[in-house]
């Protein structure tokens, strides 16, 4: 056949829809999933009552009558579940606290499971995967494509796993275990196989046939993939070239023999620079002998991106892996210790830094309502210095070359700010207390710790990056130390040498 293709391992996944249902009221529930939580709060917490009442009533059909009303409700959250997009019904069940997210995750039809899965977060989906039997993780996992399949492996029992890989075909089996092979975070476990490739000496009228034929085209594609005869990408075919040229002309006359492709050990952080750069769709992904292995969408991409600013953010605060909002209290603690732990000793830290100035802040009892301002401007300034920071490691601005620079720069702003602030503070606390000595004090306190604050702000993502760790993890944690200590040394040590207390 002179048109090649993968072909499709199973068809797309499913979503069922309430015939009833509008277009206005469909479209209203994919764009408003909070609409559609509250909702289903609302529903679960209407039904709860529901069973109360019957179960405090006492008649001779009263097992009777709870299985009726048992059965109705489930019929009403199952009807409302179904109509829903599989990552609207994964965003409500992580909004429901365990019990009620149980109880909707059974009346999930089951041809939404394996979708479901895949669009929860990943402490969630081991909630849900462990509320199910074998046979239902089975049956979900094989409505799924290879790749995503590869997504969910890592979370299920790990008996299951070979069980589950040899009910597949050969060729599905190879294709999951080729994206466990990538490590995480590279483009090889980020791309998908459901892709429609051609050969370059076809005419486009043959490869027009065959599309149509083909009947379903993978999503997100705007390009076909061009290859020769050992599958080595040449280029890609857009549809636009498809419909504006002459249908005689031949592929290779219309394609565009230098694509934008990667490798699949290239980074997927890099490979997200490079989608928002040139604004692609999707784009090939080919091995070290540049033969065509898959693709990169941008589907992939983004929810790649989404989870690494999420966790990012997480990080800054010392919260480590995906977080269960509902998860059980002892879990949720366990998970707070190690950095709350480091919190307690560097707070204890700063203690011990103002224990050290007591005798100067008994005979000056202003120095201890000035104190928290100095360490809060420091945060402050430092909070800033590592947002910037963590910004341009994100963007890949920042490398060896021009760090030196950067540092210098923050430093010239903080000086610059705490010039103009530390004085305007300096001259409200002479005015406030009548001594201009400590609110030169103040001024040079405020710009010392300001320093500080941004040199420690840019160090933090900077030395953590440079050790191939996480550069937001756990830096609000120890940039709040360092202002907190250093302001207080900084402030209280320059009261006492030049007001002598």
């Amino acid at each position: 056949m002179p048109v090649t293709s993968k072909p499709d391992a199973r068809p797309p996944r499913p979503q069922v829809e309430d015939p009833r249902l509008s277009r206005a009221d469909v479209a209203g529930r994919e764009h408003n999933p909070q609409e559609a939580l509250r909702h289903f709060r609302e529903l679960l917490d209407r039904q709860q009552l529901e069973e109360n009442l019957v179960s405090r009533q006492h008649s001779q059909r009263q097992d009777l009558v709870e299985s009726l009303v048992a059965r109705q409700q489930a019929s009403e959250l199952t009807r409302n579940i179904a109509r829903l997009h599989p990552a609207d019904i994964a965003f409500i069940l992580e909004g429901l606290p365990l019990d009620q997210r149980s109880r909707l995750w059974h009346l999930v039809p089951p041809e939404l499971d394996g979708a479901v899965l895949l669009e929860a977060s990943d402490a969630v989906r081991e909630t849900l995967i462990a509320d199910m039997d074998r046979g239902e993780i089975m049956d979900a996992a094989r409505q799924l494509d290879s790749d995503d399949i590869a997504d969910l492996v890592p979370h299920l029992p790990s008996d299951l796993v070979p069980e589950l890989l040899s009910s597949l075909s050969r060729e599905d089996r190879d294709q999951v275990q080729s994206v466990l092979s990538f490590p995480e975070g590279s483009v090889g476990a980020l791309m998908d196989f459901d892709m429609v490739t051609v050969r370059q000496d076809n005419r486009i009228e043959v490869v027009l046939r065959y599309l149509r034929r083909r009947g379903r085209l993978p999503q997100n594609t705007n390009k076909l993939m061009v290859v020769d005869e050992a599958g080595t990408l040449t280029g890609v075919l857009f549809f636009e070239s498809l419909l504006i040229h002459d249908t005689e002309r031949l592929v290779s006359e219309v394609m565009d023999t230098d694509p934008v492709y990667f490798r699949t050990d290239d980074d997927a952080h890099d490979a997200a620079l490079a989608f928002e750069r040139y604004g692609l769709v999707a784009a090939p992904v080919v091995n070290a002998h540049r033969q065509l292995v898959g693709r990169l969408s941008a589907e992939a991409v983004l929810e790649d991106v989404v989870e690494s600013a999420q966790q990012d953010l997480l990080s800054q605060v010392g919260l480590t892996g995906d977080q269960d909002l509902f998860s059980s209290i002892w879990e949720a603690a366990r998970s707070r210790w190690l950095w709350l732990a480091i919190n307690l000793m560097t707070a204890f830290a700063a203690s011990r830094v103002i224990g050290i100035f007591e005798g100067s802040i008994e005979k000056v009892v202003a120095l201890a309502a000035l104190m928290p301002i100095i360490a809060s401007i420091g945060g402050n300034t430092g909070n800033q210095a590592v947002a910037l920071t963590i910004r341009g490691l994100a963007l890949d601005q920042i490398d060896g070359r021009n760090a030196r620079y950067l540092i210098l720069k923050e430093l010239g702003v903080s000086l610059a700010n705490g010039a103009l602030w530390g004085s305007v503070m300096g001259v409200l606390t002479w005015l406030l207390y009548g001594d201009v000595h400590l609110g030169m004090v103040m001024t040079v306190a405020m710009v010392l710790n300001m320093l500080l604050a941004a040199l420690v702000g840019i160090s933090i993502p900077l030395g953590l990056g440079a050790l191939g760790r996480d550069p937001a993890m756990g830096s609000s944690i120890i940039l709040t130390f360092v202002t907190d200590a250093g302001g207080f040394f900084i402030f209280l040590g320059l009261a006492s040498l030049v007001l002598g207390v």
